[in-house]
């Protein structure tokens, strides 16, 4: 796997024309999704387009046996992301191949503050091991609602703090780790525009101290992320040495 930090150019004088721009494409993570899609380029839209200059399709960037966009996140392909608005803000992506940031930001240059810094990431994992971690995820339940005189399914956010806690412990035991120790350190609503309309996430991060109890799915567990929103910039586990 690789991570990579992409330092965002928000700038600090509001009358730059791409000072309101950059903010603008940070505050939707669909369009951070669009351009960080754009990273994994088929050898063939490189070759028809290297400056980027006509508009992508989807298949344009299935590079990988399968695709890094239309498959399940894992070691094989695909890719998760975290928005960290910090000083500067700070897109965190952790993708199955090593992406051309280059070429995702030809024509979008003045979106980054600086060159992207890519290393590759191979955990070291074993049962018992002690790690500090930090997640932002989007805890939902599902519940069946009536549509069209039929109860389907719908998932529904979990607001209270303890019921946001319940739930990263369930998904914890099926993703080979217990957190030991954590808080829920900011809950707030995140909203994504796309061409199918707004839709609305509650982002809630957790911190904490975890305890490794499965290597092999713990692994998968970082490699595929966890929970829902993945698009939209949740389910990155990211952890450290404790």
């Amino acid at each position: 796997m690789y991570h990579s930090h992409l330092l965002i150019n928000v700038g600090d004088n509001p009358d730059r024309p791409d000072w309101n721009i950059c903010r603008r494409w940070l505050r939707n993570p669909y369009r951070v999704h669009q351009r960080l899609c754009m990273g994994f380029p088929s050898a063939g839209r490189r070759e028809a387009d290297p400056a980027f200059l006509q508009p992508f399709q989807p298949g344009d960037f299935d590079g990988a046996p399968g695709g890094d966009v239309h498959q399940p996140r894992g070691p094989a392909g695909g890719f998760l992301f975290r928005i960290d608005l910090g000083h500067p803000p700070v897109v965190v992506v952790q993708s199955a191949r090593r992406p051309d940031w280059e070429y995702a930001f030809a024509n979008a240059s003045f979106l980054l503050a600086g060159p992207p810094h890519v290393r590759e990431y191979v955990p070291v994992l074993q049962s018992g091991r002690r790690l500090r971690f930090r997640l932002r995820a989007n805890p939902t339940v599902k519940r069946a609602v009536q549509r069209d005189g039929q109860a389907k399914p719908a998932r529904h956010a979990l607001l209270d703090e303890a019921d946001q806690r319940a739930w990263l412990m369930r998904k914890a035991q099926g993703a080979g780790f217990t957190p030991l120790d954590f808080a829920v350190t900011g809950v707030r609503r995140v909203t994504c525009s796309s061409p199918k309309g707004k839709q609305t996430h509650v982002a809630v991060d957790f911190e904490g101290l975890l305890e490794v109890t499965d290597p092999a799915a713990f692994q998968a567990a970082l490699a595929g992320g966890i929970g829902p929103a993945k698009g939209f910039g949740f389910g990155l586990l990211s952890i450290a040495p404790a």
